[in-house]
């Protein structure tokens, strides 16, 4: 088989397996469990918390002991595995012990699937800021036919979700360990302090000014990246709550309208070569941090219809960019300038910035801000009725109140118990307004002078 088409089916299973259930959590947890939303945060951070150490520590060994491909089978066997418990947790709590297992094998494998095609690639002469985002593509693509498969299926707010994705994860472990062999590097002499035979010399990266600004600056922006991926198909969903908008087809298939997001990543990955030797590192992260602010800005004034559904589609569109800018643009920066002996190491610290310690404060400040900032409460049908747009004898508003809040009209027009609304417009306002802050500090502090050639080194 063809290397590239082998490399493009493990990116492809690589974000199948994620997307099949992470975009839709939000409904199985908010809707099938109805937990509470600083828990679900809690929940969501676990990809962070995973990221913090796992990657780090996958990245060493891959770099002194064991094959790359080796270790990456394992995980994806053990977090398939998981998946099928995952949805019996009972609640909250064991919901969220299980899923951190399940993210501390799964978060690695990211890293390591960028270590394994930039060394398979290198190893036949290939020309990597060329020929790897053609086939990271596919892993978006995958990501996409994941969301859809959950949607149309009808489990986009059951336990099938998770079932789908351990299923393929299992297959994609097995799968790895028919690609080339990726064996350990084994640069650094066995005479070596044993910090750095451990590759913990990576850490050393801080050191340097521009890398711990860069690194800064990737777990700040790394708390932005996943709160769309967090809550973004609920807060579609959640338009069901407005009798106008409840049948519309924004409401209805909210999993097939996010993933115009990841259709919008396929045309942008395409375009990084272009805009990374062009512009630089920097202009190009820059970009990203500018196309948060419009994704969320978006988002805030985005409804199911007319003028607000453009904005929504535009949301989802410049997500390409503010996603794949910043990731894979990272990811090859973080591979041009740093030594080959530590760069598995390397990327495994950058993932731990933004996957880990960005996504945890990120979860858990949003999660925590919009329970308490953000979150209305109703006592009466008339007030509810009239945030939502309608009448409080409206019989949609009404069968509405009843299966998605369990209330009911008292004869004094009080509800039967307290409904509990989110504000997005002013939820998605905030995100802008801290990714628009986040831009203008990078601009003036990170200082990094662009050199087309640093670039095309990659390749050799």
């Amino acid at each position: 088989m063809n290397l590239k088409l082998r490399l493009t089916i493990l990116s492809f299973l690589q974000f199948f397996v994620w997307g099949a259930w992470l975009i839709t959590m939000a409904n199985f947890w908010f809707g099938t469990k109805h937990w509470e939303g600083t828990q679900f945060g809690a929940v969501f951070g676990t990809m962070g918390i995973a990221s913090i150490f796992m990657p780090t520590i996958t990245g060493i060994i891959a770099d002194r002991w064991i094959n790359a491909e080796r270790i990456f089978s394992v995980l994806h066997i053990l977090y398939g595995a998981i998946l099928f418990i995952l949805p019996h947790s009972a609640d909250p709590n064991s919901f969220f012990s299980v899923m951190l297992v399940a993210m501390c094998f799964y978060m690695p494998t990211i890293a390591l699937a960028n270590s394994i095609s930039y060394t398979i690639l290198k190893n036949n002469n290939m020309d990597v800021v060329k020929d790897f985002p053609p086939i990271r593509v596919w892993g978006t693509i995958g990501f996409i036919v994941a969301m859809w498969i959950t949607n149309l299926s009808g489990n986009k707010a059951t336990e099938g979700q998770f079932y789908i994705g351990g299923a393929v994860a299992i297959f994609l472990g097995i799968y790895a360990l028919t690609l080339p062999k990726c064996p350990p590097q084994k640069l650094i002499d066995k005479n070596s302090p044993l910090s750095e035979q451990l590759g913990l010399n990576a850490f050393k990266l801080f050191g340097n000014y521009k890398m711990a600004l860069f690194f800064l600056f990737s777990m700040l922006l790394g708390a932005a990246l996943q709160l769309t991926n967090a809550y973004g198909d609920v807060f579609l969903s959640e338009f069901a709550h407005f009798p106008k908008y409840a049948d519309s087809f924004v409401v209805q298939r909210s999993t097939i309208i996010m993933s115009i997001s990841q259709v919008s990543e396929t045309l942008f990955i395409l375009a990084i070569p272009f805009f990374l030797k062009k512009f630089g590192i920097k202009k190009v992260m820059l970009m990203s941090m500018l196309a948060w602010v419009l994704r969320f800005g978006f988002f805030a004034y985005g409804v199911p219809e007319g003028f607000g559904l453009s904005l929504i589609i535009l949301s989802c569109i410049v997500y390409g960019m503010a996603f794949d800018f910043f990731n894979i643009s990272g990811s090859l920066f973080v591979e041009t300038t740093t030594d080959k002996n530590i760069r598995s190491s390397a990327q495994g610290l950058f993932m731990m910035m933004t996957n880990g310690f960005g996504a945890v404060f990120g979860s858990y400040i949003a999660g925590w801000a919009i329970d308490k900032f953000f979150t209305h409460k109703f006592t009466t049908a008339t007030e509810l009725s009239t945030y939502l747009e309608t009448s409080p004898d409206n019989p949609t508003f009404l069968e509405i109140l009843k299966n998605s809040f369990n209330a009911v009209v008292n004869a004094d027009g009080t509800l039967s118990s307290a409904v509990m609304v989110k504000d997005w417009h002013q939820i998605w306002l905030s995100f802008a307004i801290y990714s628009l802050v986040l831009a203008i500090f990078f601009a003036v502090l990170f200082k990094h002078k662009h050199k087309p050639e640093d670039v095309s080194s990659i390749k050799h």
